[in-house]
């Protein structure tokens, strides 16, 4: 299939989890992750309506920014290792400890700009990945919102890699449950709006279970 053919699959995916959980499909962005995939690719996705785009590598970001029309979107989905990016991307999906965040800030004020984040959090406490524990992001936020250049726009998880979807449902729910209580206590200062969670293997489920962003790339380039 063409990648016009994998998107739209995709979205009629997506409009199929939001009925049955009886939300609006226009609550869910589709970030087409296009990492280490060539420019005419994204171009082709591009094409077919998608605007937001996720990369895990800085350099990849500084090449192919210049050469996507300009109302594309860029998001930083991989480990942040390097703050240079965040003049490039309209959003860090990684932000997994206040040091981080306190790197993020030094370089926005720098720039004079606001970084938009998203906290990382190790929601199956995986020792091979990144991110905060469920029991640490309400005082990590408390901290990370007494800098003044950093915006917390939500959480972002990634699950573990499961042969059946339905594996990862707990783990998203947890997450929506915590993001529904901060709302509901006013701890995120109204700032929070997103939840990302799911991807290729998982996004129906996550859709299902509140997520506002799905971080789709094998579903829509194919595999790596």
């Amino acid at each position: 299939m063409s990648i016009a053919e994998n998107i739209k699959n995709v979205r009629e995916r997506v409009n199929a989890a939001c009925l049955r959980a009886g939300r609006d499909p226009k609550e869910v962005t589709l970030i087409s992750v296009s990492k280490t995939k060539p420019v005419s690719m994204l171009m082709e996705a591009y094409e077919a309506g998608e605007r937001d785009f996720g990369e895990n590598k800085v350099q990849e970001i500084t090449e192919k920014r210049p050469q996507i029309p300009e109302d594309a979107r860029f998001h930083m989905i991989g480990h942040l290792q390097t703050n240079k990016v965040i003049d490039k991307v309209v959003l860090i999906h990684s932000c997994d400890s206040v040091h981080l965040a306190e790197k993020i800030e030094k370089e926005a004020a720098k720039r004079d700009m606001i970084a938009n984040v998203l906290l990382e959090v190790n929601v199956a406490r995986e020792e091979s990945k990144f991110g905060m524990f469920l029991e640490d992001v309400i005082p990590n936020l408390k901290e990370i919102q007494a800098v003044p250049h950093v915006c917390v726009k939500g959480m972002m998880t990634i699950a573990p890699f499961v042969d059946n979807s339905e594996d990862n449902r707990p783990v998203f729910q947890k997450l929506n449950k915590l993001y529904v209580d901060m709302k509901s206590k006013n701890i995120d200062n109204g700032t929070m709006t997103a939840l990302s969670m799911g991807m290729t293997g998982d996004f129906e489920v996550a859709v299902e279970e509140g997520a506002t962003m799905i971080r789709v790339g094998t579903g829509i380039f194919g595999s790596r």
